[in-house]
């Protein structure tokens, strides 16, 4: 695979493989460096295939799994999972305007069970409304052809499914900052419509306005950032680590060591606690959609 194409393969496997590989790697004492000079690959696709961001094909897996002393049992299941890692989802279609590196986060969100969201700024983007998202859209890629903007509202708008599934629809949590509803995203009939699918939605997501009036807490020092939990195993285990996800201007940020989340598990609780609740956060919802609208 050419170093910059775009991977395409399913992401929740990617990573799982990419675990295991860099798993095998410690265990067989190999640097990064090592094992690229090794597998004649840059030391640069190494830690993307390790960290999920690229797909690879089975026989280098295979190869891996040689030069790594894994055992046959569990190279025959890495083997597998690279092969599972090639069946695309749906997201695919989109791939000509998803960000470089957000498919993982889609991917990582379709599977969560719990989607704990701290924002500071913007509404959340599984809460947008398609003229909100389209403003933001706009206004980050100025020279974008109008269809490119519309296929990234389709994507956000096709994200959104998550929220409305019969079985396995994940629990929300979400924390806004009041500046989120004050700052004034496209027109006032944008604001306002953002604003009331947002009181709409209270009645299905856990959804709390941190207002000014609270002070100092946690998510003032951290930031905006998600955090996700994944389905456990028959025996309790996690599938998947939990991961924190941080988009930042200038790239994605992903955390799941156990000090790292728990870290930003406190910061959740801090900033949950110092939260409104719902009817307190209904009521300011709606006042601000009324200035909104009015003005």
């Amino acid at each position: 695979m050419a170093e910059r194409e775009r991977p395409i393969g399913s992401t929740v496997p990617r990573r799982q493989l990419g675990r295991q590989l860099q798993h095998l790697r410690t265990l067989k004492g190999y640097t990064v460096k090592r094992a690229a000079v090794r597998f004649e690959i840059s030391e640069a696709k190494l830690w993307r295939i390790e960290t999920g961001r690229t797909s690879v094909r089975a026989m280098e897996v295979e190869a891996m799994c040689r030069e790594y002393d894994a055992s046959p049992a569990l190279m025959e299941a890495l083997v597998g999972l690279a092969r599972e890692t090639k069946n695309k989802d749906w997201w695919y279609s989109f791939k000509d305007v998803i960000p470089d590196g957000f498919d993982l986060y889609i991917g990582l969100e379709q599977a969560a069970t719990e989607i704990k969201t701290f924002e500071t700024s913007l509404v959340p983007g599984l809460l947008q409304t398609d003229g909100y998202a389209r403003t933001l859209f706009r206004a980050g890629q100025p020279d974008a052809e109008p269809r490119g903007i519309e296929r990234r509202v389709r994507l956000r708008t096709a994200r959104k499914a998550i929220l409305d599934r019969n079985i396995g629809a994940p629990s929300l949590q979400v924390a806004i900052g009041e500046a989120v509803l004050r700052r004034q995203i496209g027109s006032h009939e944008v604001m306002a419509e953002q604003l009331m699918h947002l009181t709409d939605l209270l009645d299905r997501v856990d959804l709390r306005i941190i207002p000014f009036s609270a002070g100092l807490h946690l998510g003032v020092l951290s930031g905006s950032f998600t955090l996700l939990h994944f389905p456990l195993t028959p025996d309790g285990e996690d599938t998947e680590p939990p991961t924190v996800y941080s988009d930042g201007y200038a790239g994605d940020l992903y955390l799941d060591s156990f000090r790292e989340v728990d870290l930003y598990e406190k910061t959740f609780k801090s900033i949950w606690s110092a939260a409104l609740t719902t009817e307190e956060s209904r009521h300011m919802i709606s006042e601000a959609a009324r200035s909104s609208k009015n003005a």
